[in-house]
């Protein structure tokens, strides 16, 4: 717990601790209990209640961001240590007893809310710097589609620079892109240049045309076990990198596959294998960025719902609790 928690923490305590010492004193001195109908017992239902409505007008902050009510993080504390104390103030209300089937629904609602909120607290304190040392070219989730496209594409030119056409579809504008926070970082070896055979790499060519980024085109028969790695195993892996148990989608395996590919091809093949290694690397950072995003925020699926419906026979309640 950071500093700036620490104060709302000991609030909440503060408040949690003389809330139950109250109850105490009332619980013992009532004649026939704890009751929700009491002064003592209204006092922490409406109390209660009103925490919860706070909690909840959370998302109408966050959606006009522009309301000079209070600071972002202020209301993200509040909603959550005044959410965590509405369960004990309500349990207070009741006396402990969930009642009739409208009582029970909402304690059951309460419980289930106020859980999922500090499981997704947790997930919020946890994720991020797992997100930060696991994907180190997080990129914009919503791009995530298009990177991966990129992605392929990037490998088919680099495959195609030693292999020749692979005979796959390519879109018009597939040349020259490059996709986006991901492969621009990395320069990859190929490009439009004038083509050379390996033959002409391994006799020795000039040193001023060989220090120059080039297409080196391999023979069919060196090129044979690239060519079959990259149609049969990795581009499958990039166009369905979330499918679990492949071989590229574990770093460790993709590395002694990699390992291995690099005793098959002559030396003048060896860069454009890293860059597909680093292809690969990336294809599985997205995977993880993927599946950790969805850890963050797939709770809310289940957070906000209840909690709405909570609000809603909660306001329920109290009218005919007050009526009736």
């Amino acid at each position: 717990m950071d500093q700036t928690q620490r104060g709302w923490a000991l609030a909440a305590l503060a408040i949690l601790v003389s809330s139950a010492v109250v109850y105490v004193f009332y619980a013992l001195d009532a004649p026939q209990g704890p009751r929700g109908g009491s002064i003592i017992g209204l006092t922490f239902g409406a109390v209660g209640f009103a925490f919860m409505i706070f909690s909840a007008l959370l998302g109408a902050r966050k959606r006009v961001p522009t309301w000079r009510v209070g600071r972002a993080q202020a209301w993200m504390r509040g909603h959550l240590w005044l959410g965590l104390l509405a369960l004990p103030l309500i349990l207070f209300h009741g006396g402990f007893l969930f009642g009739g089937l409208l009582t029970r629904v909402l304690m059951w609602l309460l419980m289930i809310t106020v859980l999922s909120g500090v499981f997704g607290a947790g997930l919020q304190h946890y994720i991020p710097p797992v997100m930060t040392s696991d994907v180190r070219l997080e990129t914009i989730y919503d791009e995530i589609g298009r990177v991966r496209t990129l992605l392929r594409e990037e490998a088919d030119r680099a495959v195609e620079s030693l292999c020749g056409s692979l005979g796959l579809p390519k879109t018009s504008d597939q040349q020259g892109r490059r996709a986006g926070g991901f492969t621009a970082l990395r320069t990859m070896a190929a490009s439009a240049v004038p083509l050379r055979t390996s033959a002409a790499v391994s006799a020795g060519a000039s040193a001023a045309v060989a220090a120059a980024p080039e297409i080196i085109l391999l023979s069919a028969e060196e090129s044979a076990p690239l060519r079959r790695f990259y149609l049969d195993e990795m581009r499958l892996f990039l166009e369905r990198s979330k499918q679990r148990g492949q071989r590229l989608g574990d770093a460790a395996k993709a590395s002694s596959v990699f390992a291995g590919l690099r005793t098959l091809l002559p030396a003048a093949a060896h860069v454009t294998l890293a860059d597909l290694e680093d292809i690969c690397d990336e294809a599985r950072q997205l995977t993880r960025q993927e599946r950790l995003h969805h850890w963050l925020h797939g709770w809310l699926l289940l957070h906000i719902p209840l909690s709405l419906a909570l609000i809603l026979l909660g306001a329920i309640h109290a009218v005919m609790a007050l009526r009736y």
